[in-house]
């Protein structure tokens, strides 16, 4: 895997707090916590030996770190802490009383927030790590991005499709499976399918039950699944509007755009066409999402949609509205949703993402290429 220079703040929040660092599976948390604290102590739960030591007597992670003593580096690291919660219990002594700091980390945190466990009551913050965004990337491919998603592994793969499959039967075998968390795995699965063509639409949970062949109710659950184990993500509308009834149903995206396309079996994904445009839409959602992350930016990230019709991409607070077009040319007619949700609202900024050469402004509505909202993005902030 290629060094990428990460952008979260670990360092700096690490020397103040113990930290809980969650994201999916290969974002590369192991890979960035062994470059960033080669010499903290490291225990990954996913080796068989380390698992069944600690399994058999959790005191003994106590016990290793106070023969260190004062000499112990910090922080201590716990990888994939979901597979022993209770390791959490002997975390909590060495904070309190030892003044340690932990970094834990974990892919599927479903386990952690909802079976009753020790989340050390505050005692650590929460981070989550992304697949790579664009500041991360030396003049990165947004086309092979758009194809195959930024997850480092499968970014750098000479064959970025047969890492895509294994990737999703691993998800679908360790995390669903091994976990217990779906009691059909078959059912799953063709949920994951259907779920994926639905991506970036306004959700149904009945259209996707009907089209995966599984109850309502059964949907539902596994939305929450996907979301639980970060491979999804919920999208609110924002509902404020004054004029215009807005409609109250939620999005989903997935957490990365390659799983997004392998999942819907994409594949060749070129300029110009459909899938272009709701791919580069995919995108610019993960690199906004990302940015308020890693900025510790507590403004919600929404859409807006009319009853009647009107719709803005993305909002970020009640301040900045986001319309991505894949057109390499706006024109007026691209720009209605942004002046119907102005009538509603007065709003710092209304940008619209395309593949437009240059900036243009065409009144008070910014035209961005690509490129320059991207760069603006993680230099600025929003």
């Amino acid at each position: 895997m290629a060094a990428y220079q990460r952008i979260i703040p670990l360092v700096k929040d690490s020397q103040r707090k113990s930290l809980f660092l969650f994201g999916p599976r290969q974002t590369g948390k192991t890979f960035l916590l062994k470059k960033i604290f080669p010499k903290s102590p490291f225990y990954n739960l996913l080796l068989a030996d380390v698992f069944f030591k600690l399994s058999q007597r959790p005191q003994m992670i106590r016990e290793e770190l106070l023969a260190l003593g004062e000499q112990c580096p910090q922080p201590i690291i716990i990888d994939e802490i979901q597979k022993l919660p209770h390791l959490l219990d002997e975390v909590q002594y060495l904070i309190e009383e030892k003044k340690f700091r932990f970094i834990l980390t974990g892919s599927s945190p479903r386990k952690l927030m909802r079976g009753g466990i020790n989340l050390l009551g505050g005692r650590a913050w929460t981070q989550y790590l992304f697949p790579l965004v664009t500041a991360e990337i030396p003049q990165y491919d947004l086309l092979r991005i758009l194809n195959f998603g930024a997850l480092p592994s499968i970014y750098d793969s000479p064959d970025p499709e047969r890492d895509l499959a294994s990737y999703v039967g691993t998800y679908l075998k360790e995390e669903i499976q091994a976990e217990g968390l779906a009691r059909k795995i078959e059912n799953f699965s063709r949920f994951l399918q259907t779920a994926s063509l639905f991506n970036a639409e306004l959700l149904n949970f009945a259209s996707v039950a009907s089209d995966a062949a599984v109850p309502s109710r059964t949907v539902a659950e596994y939305f929450t699944i996907l979301q639980d184990t970060l491979l999804g993500y919920l999208l609110e509308p924002f509902t404020k509007s004054r004029k215009r009834k807005a409609i109250t149903t939620a999005k989903f995206y997935f957490f990365d755009v390659g799983v997004e396309n392998y999942l819907a079996g994409r594949r060749g994904i070129k300029p110009k066409t459909e899938l272009f445009g709701k791919a580069l839409e995919h995108f610019i959602f993960t690199e906004i999402r990302a940015c308020l992350s890693y900025r510790l930016d507590s403004r919600p990230l929404s859409f807006w949609r009319s009853k009647s019709g009107y719709e803005v991409d993305f909002l970020i607070g009640d301040e900045v509205a986001i319309e991505v077009k894949g057109t390499e040319r706006v024109a007026e007619r691209h720009l209605t949703g942004l002046k119907a949700l102005s009538e509603e609202m007065k709003l710092k900024k209304r940008i619209v993402v395309s593949m437009d050469s240059s900036p243009r402004r065409i009144k008070d509505i910014e035209i961005v290429p690509v490129s320059k909202f991207c760069k603006d993005l993680w230099s600025k902030g929003i």
